[in-house]
């Protein structure tokens, strides 16, 4: 499966001109995509081993390799000045490969000592057309099933599911956070965390959580960005405009695992919004758009689930049901106050149909359109 990822050929591509930095969550593949570049094992090196630490820190690589890949390099304080001292000894005789996570993605908030010689890539759970070439409705219902997360997804069996769940869970809290050395207490945030799947599909209460919790509100915020940077959760915005009353301040949380999800009608959120952040990062990581994913939600609560926006502008937005119904009267409502070209309902019923600017599509209808735009992209 490793090399149906849809960004491998983009990697391939710019390989020999930068660095390529993989981020992503913890377990979704990244070092076997990064080793799928290699011929050998001798040109992956891993940052916990301490024969290849010594290698990399003594900048004693051998250019004839071709291609390395450094794994779990952010661990080091000083990875960004040993990376730039690796990709200018050795940048025109070696292609790098650096696979990581929270400290990984740092990178793209801000200016840096290694901007211009790198390319950066975020890999997903698996996506359906990365499952299931024909996006069936089958491949749908096991992404649902098991998550997109490749060891899972592959054993399906829900036993192991949940043996792999556990043990995610476990290093996220108390590996990866402590790690960051930012959280001390992780008996509460190991309590957050079997909170946040019951909180997805609604607008976020901290002050809620803040209760549930019995810590402040800051630290219940400072608690939710950690989560985010470690690709546990994530969160998107609600959109603004003239002619509604938007909610300003709330936002909608969502898991990187939505299999974790038990309501059905959660999960299917949870996928869609995932399939969507995909497809928006894939654009921006490959193509160079300025991507973002929001909802719709106004001060008397009529909501639509999802709005993809292009350059600042909104292109199409989408509502999810788990079966075929009805036309949302919060579509037709927006539909009038919005600038909005398109407006999808999305199911998982088998009905399709077109009222003007709204369309009604079975989910995987939907995701073959949009295959083929990043495709055309």
């Amino acid at each position: 499966m490793k090399n149906t990822r849809s960004i491998f050929p983009f990697m391939k591509e710019d390989l020999g001109s930068r660095m390529t930095f993989i981020g992503g969550p913890r377990q979704v593949g990244k070092t076997t995509l990064a080793k799928s570049f290699l011929k050998s094992e001798s040109q992956y090196l891993n940052w916990d081993d301490l024969g290849d630490r010594s290698i990399i820190k003594t900048h004693q690589i051998d250019p004839k390799l071709t291609t390395v890949v450094l794994d779990e390099i952010h661990k080091y304080s000083r990875w960004r000045m040993l990376l730039k001292g690796l990709y200018d000894k050795y940048k025109n005789s070696l292609s790098i490969i650096v696979t990581g996570s929270a400290r990984l993605d740092t990178l793209r908030k801000g200016g840096d000592s290694l901007f211009g010689r790198y390319r950066y890539f975020r890999l997903h759970p698996f996506a359906l057309h990365e499952v299931d070439s024909k996006c069936s409705r089958e491949s749908t219902l096991e992404l649902l099933k098991f998550g997109g997360f490749p060891e899972p997804l592959i054993a399906k069996s829900e036993r192991k599911y949940r043996l792999w769940k556990r043990e995610r869970l476990s290093r996220l809290v108390y590996q990866d956070l402590r790690d960051l050395d930012t959280v001390k207490d992780l008996s509460k945030i190991e309590l957050l965390v079997d909170a946040l799947p019951s909180k997805v599909g609604s607008v976020l209460s901290i002050n809620s959580l803040k209760e549930d919790l019995e810590v402040s509100p800051n630290t219940v915020s400072h608690w939710l960005l950690v989560l985010e940077t470690i690709y546990y959760s994530y969160r998107i915005l609600p959109l603004g405009g003239p002619k509604i009353r938007a909610v300003k301040k709330s936002n909608k949380l969502y898991l990187w695992d939505w299999a974790e999800i038990e309501s059905d009608g959660a999960r299917f959120e949870n996928f869609v919004a995932s399939q969507l952040l995909y497809y928006c990062h894939f654009q921006d990581d490959v193509n160079g758009y300025d991507m973002e994913l929001r909802f719709v939600r106004d001060t008397d609560l009529r909501e639509i689930d999802f709005v993809v926006l292009k350059n600042k502008k909104p292109i199409f937005a989408v509502e999810c049901k788990t079966g075929d119904k009805k036309i949302s009267s919060h579509l037709r409502y927006f539909k009038e106050r919005l600038s909005i070209p398109f407006l999808y309902q999305v199911h998982l019923g088998e009905k399709e149909w077109d009222e003007g600017t709204i369309k009604v599509r079975r989910w995987e209808s939907f995701w073959k359109e949009r295959v083929k735009e990043l495709v055309a992209s």
